[in-house]
């Protein structure tokens, strides 16, 4: 089954809560969802993401208990943990300047040293913030004081970081949802979990942050709750 527009994919797709037990699910479409997942926009093209499938039934069973029994996890015939890395972001930068060295080869103009010099003095300011709190406290100032007189960033805390990085695997939810929905598939986003024990369950070290868990298959009969509704669309959309 596949959808002939964006348009579709989009009013299609609902959070479902309870997913058919007797339908077709191949785990194969999970896959190819997450690999065009990957190529969500992210801060920086940083990556600091992992998405981990939870497949086997002893693990989806266990994890649908953490996540506190909610039907959409129960009847899941897949689950997915969209997660925020912090650990590697070294390695994220060093890779990033390295292409953008090679892409710049032979220029020494601006625009040259200015890119490499975001991978290379100001990514490492900011993310060293999980290491110094002090240093975020600085930076907030230092952001402050040179806002007096021209634009600046002002979100540069640690705080600041957990969210700009939770904004990244979101949208990388919302593309795996989109993909999986024009597959025939349903998913539904939960952020209802008991954290510690997700992360004992697959192994996460202490320092990921997860996002939410996704559950993944084929609406069932009370899958979705009502119609959909939103509110009119003059309170939320405004011009300028």
């Amino acid at each position: 089954m596949s959808f002939s527009s964006f348009e579709s994919i989009v009013h299609s797709r609902r959070s479902v809560r309870k997913y058919d037990a007797n339908a077709e699910f191949n785990h194969d479409d999970v896959a190819e969802a997450l690999a065009l997942t990957t190529l969500s926009p992210n801060s920086s093209n940083m990556q600091m993401w992992e998405f981990h499938r939870v497949v086997t039934p002893e693990k989806r069973a266990k994890l649908a208990e953490y996540c506190m029994g909610q039907n959409a996890a129960t009847t899941a015939n897949e689950l997915v943990v969209f997660v925020v890395t912090t650990h590697n972001w070294e390695e994220r930068a060093q890779r990033n300047a390295e292409i953008v060295r090679q892409a710049f080869t032979g220029r020494n103009d601006a625009a040259a040293k200015r890119a490499l010099k975001y991978y290379e003095k100001l990514i490492p300011m900011v993310y060293n913030n999980d290491r110094f709190g002090l240093r975020g406290v600085v930076r907030k100032i230092y952001s402050w004081w040179l806002g007096r007189t021209k634009p600046m960033v002002r979100e540069v805390s640690k705080t600041d970081v957990r969210v700009c990085l939770h904004k990244s695997v979101s949208l990388a939810a919302m593309t795996f949802m989109y993909a999986m929905r024009d597959k025939g598939y349903d998913t539904c986003p939960m952020e209802g979990f008991d954290s510690k024990r997700v992360k004992d369950l697959l192994g996460l070290r202490n320092s990921v942050q997860i996002t939410m868990v996704i559950s993944c298959g084929v609406r069932g009969e009370e899958g979705v709750y009502g119609d959909r509704h939103r509110v009119e669309n003059k309170a939320v959309i405004k011009n300028h």
